[in-house]
């Protein structure tokens, strides 16, 4: 059972994903060497079948992805990603007996699809 502020966070979170998650990933996609996970990470997140807890930390880790500030800006070439790629390698790390086989084939042919 989840506590109500798990909840909500796990709720504001999510609407942060769902409004910015796709819209930064084509931005930047050429530019991020960890877009298979962050990818894969999505479509475990959103996959109903997916454990409460696990889609509470890999919305997390995609919510901080998403906003606009973080602890190292983006545009500073390689390095603006490099908090961006810890937490969601952090977050994928905990959660990964969770992400499936088909989540990152999702992925895959997603990201196939941005390149076209």
């Amino acid at each position: 059972m989840t506590e109500p502020a798990e909840s909500a966070k796990f709720e504001r979170d999510k609407a942060r994903v769902e409004q910015g998650f796709w819209p930064k990933v084509r931005r930047i996609a050429k530019r991020i060497p960890f877009l298979d996970e962050l990818v894969a990470a999505y479509y475990c997140a959103t996959d109903p079948a997916s454990p409460f807890k696990v889609k509470a930390v890999l919305m997390a880790a995609l919510a901080y992805f998403v906003l606009p500030l973080d602890a190292v800006p983006d545009f500073l070439a390689f390095f603006g990603f490099a908090d961006d790629a810890a937490v969601v390698y952090g977050a994928v790390k905990m959660v990964a007996k969770h992400i499936t086989p088909e989540h990152r084939a999702k992925a895959r042919a997603m990201i196939s699809n941005l390149d076209s």
